[in-house]
């Protein structure tokens, strides 16, 4: 990734940094000094200092947060790896129990014009309740909980205070110019933890940030009242087959409402509120130009049969509606001498099958491993290298592997339902196993890092690749989610048990036959790359939101 020479700069022999342990920092005045000074005080942030809290106790941790309070976030998922974090490692279940909703997996829904609504849409999902634990969580909730763990286990927090520059001097310390209660303030600290979410204040300050062009996508989201119950008594009656097809409950997985180029989510959160939200392809699929964005957003859902019957009497939240573009972006060094990045501040991928958690996962756990390593005075030139190798690998893999082509065949049912089975079921073999087999250390090996992922990530990128090419033959054939209307699909689900090899391997036995049924049409031709097609960028000012990211 062109990163060598950077990264080499940043490692530099450490000089003798200064015993903090008989110097007590201060919360006042000039040149304050702390071993980490953490640049956000969310969830990433706040597991941070944790981790470094328990592992270190009487370290002196500064945790900068820019807001007062948390402003109402985008509801978000947890999948099984960050749920095993949250709750194994931060030892946060008893709260995700009380203030979250337990999710019941993932639900796709598909239409084409001829569809009416829940009772003739095509459907993907578990015929049962989930086997292992996941949450609908609230954001604000959960990073303020967090926060006050963190402050518990002895950080110090300033907020609301803005970072305006951060120094890297490798192992001299850190150099930051923070405004904390209107005056301006100088802090040193060894270690710096940008924890800063999507605005990724250390890698755009310091030129490391890059957009993925690839992956154009862009999002609109708000938490809508008056949502139709998905397991309520009316629909029921209203499709009372539909009602009977499924034992288990609908309502709190993640329901994703899927269209050719774009998705919607729609998420229940503790208390009532549903968060509602659009990602598309810029290439495949053109924004409203007129009308507020929660109209654009409301307009936008009416194509998809089941949205609009969901949505029939919801309304968004006032003030609650929310625009970005461009989601995906990579950052090319993740950690230096004296620096680390974690959570969005890190990089993002893409939302679909909420992977932003897992990452902060892996970022978080690996980074305090690193920042205590260097703590503890151990020479970090070789941990760095590996760190920095590590998670540009995984970003580059993971994103090469599920997001590149799964644009193009979002909205066809059946090459979607072949692409989960194995999607999920790679990820439970290969992925959730890990930590519950191997414990906490499994957690500091991002997806896609070790040589034995290699042959996985192969195969990964090549079906989706096919099914990619095959999506624009039936395109062009009129062929396209041909399957959509009347479809249903409900499967057992998947554990880490040897069992769950068995919808895995009928996945992989479906997608052979479908390439000796139609795909040999498409050997050797990789998927049509369409260009932009439109500007979506006349959005108002005050629905964008920059600084906290998307369901991941």
């Amino acid at each position: 990734m062109g990163t060598g020479g950077e990264i080499a700069n940043l490692t530099m022999e450490r000089p003798c940094w200064p015993d903090l342990s008989t110097r007590p920092a201060t919360d006042s005045g000039e040149d304050a000094s702390w071993d980490v000074a953490i640049v956000g005080g969310g969830l990433a942030g706040s597991a941070m200092a944790l981790l470094l809290l328990r592992r270190m106790p009487g370290l002196r941790v500064l945790m900068i947060e820019r807001s007062r309070v948390f402003g109402r976030r985008v509801g978000e998922a947890t999948v099984e790896v960050s749920t095993y974090f949250l709750g194994k490692v931060l030892g946060l279940t008893r709260h995700l129990n009380e203030a979250h909703l337990a999710k019941q997996g993932m639900r796709f829904w598909f239409g084409d014009a001829a569809t009416r609504g829940l009772g003739d849409a095509g459907e993907i999902g578990t015929r049962y309740l989930v086997r292992l634990p996941a949450y609908q969580v609230d954001r604000a909730v959960l990073d303020a909980e967090a926060l006050d763990q963190a402050c518990a286990a002895g950080a110090v927090c300033w907020r609301p205070a803005v970072v305006h520059q951060v120094e890297l001097k490798g192992s001299h310390g850190q150099h930051l110019t923070v405004t904390h209660e209107g005056t301006r303030r100088s802090i040193h600290a060894r270690w710096v933890v940008d924890a800063s979410g999507v605005a990724a204040l250390l890698a755009r300050q310091e030129g490391w940030f890059e957009v993925n062009d690839s992956h154009p996508t862009s999002a609109a989201w708000a938490r809508w009242e008056g949502v139709g119950d998905w397991d309520g008594i009316e629909l029921a009656a209203q499709h009372p087959e539909w009602a009977r097809a499924c034992p288990g409950i609908r309502g709190t997985a993640t329901n994703h409402f899927m269209g050719d180029g774009w998705w919607a989510w729609c998420i229940p959160l503790k208390g009532g509120d549903v968060s509602v939200g659009v990602v598309f392809d810029e290439r495949r699929q053109t924004w409203p130009a007129e009308g507020t964005v929660a109209e654009r957003l409301k307009g936008f859902l009416d194509r998809h049969p089941v949205a609009r019957e969901l949505l029939a009497g919801a309304r968004p939240r006032d003030g609650d509606v929310h625009w970005r573009r461009r989601l995906a972006y990579r950052c090319r060094v993740q950690a230096g001498d004296g620096f680390v990045l974690v959570g969005d501040a890190a990089g993002f991928i893409d939302p679909l099958y909420s992977p932003g958690l897992d990452w902060l996962t892996y970022t978080v756990c690996a980074g305090a491993r690193l920042v205590e390593s260097g703590l503890r005075g151990a020479a970090l030139a070789e941990p760095l290298a590996r760190h920095n190798a590590a998670f540009t690998r995984s970003h580059r893999q993971w994103f090469e592997a599920v997001y590149e082509n799964k644009y193009a065949y979002l909205g066809d049912f059946e090459l979607m339902r072949l692409a989960f089975l194995l999607d999920l079921g790679l990820y439970y073999l290969g992925v959730v196993s890990q930590p519950l087999r191997r414990g906490d250390v499994a957690l500091v090996e991002p997806i896609f890092s070790t040589r034995p992922s290699g042959p996985v990530f192969r195969l990964m990128r090549t079906y989706n690749r096919r099914f990619a090419a095959m999506a624009d033959e039936r395109r062009r054939t009129g062929r396209f989610g041909r399957r959509n209307r009347g479809s249903r699909f409900l499967f057992g689900g998947y554990t880490i048990e040897p069992s769950s090899l068995r919808p895995l391997l009928g996945a992989l036995l479906g997608w052979m036959r479908l390439e000796l049924r139609e795909g040999w049409r498409t050997w050797g031709r990789r998927a049509v790359q369409p260009t932009v097609t439109g500007s979506v960028a006349a959005v108002p000012a005050a629905a964008r939101e920059t600084s906290r990211g998307v369901p991941a």
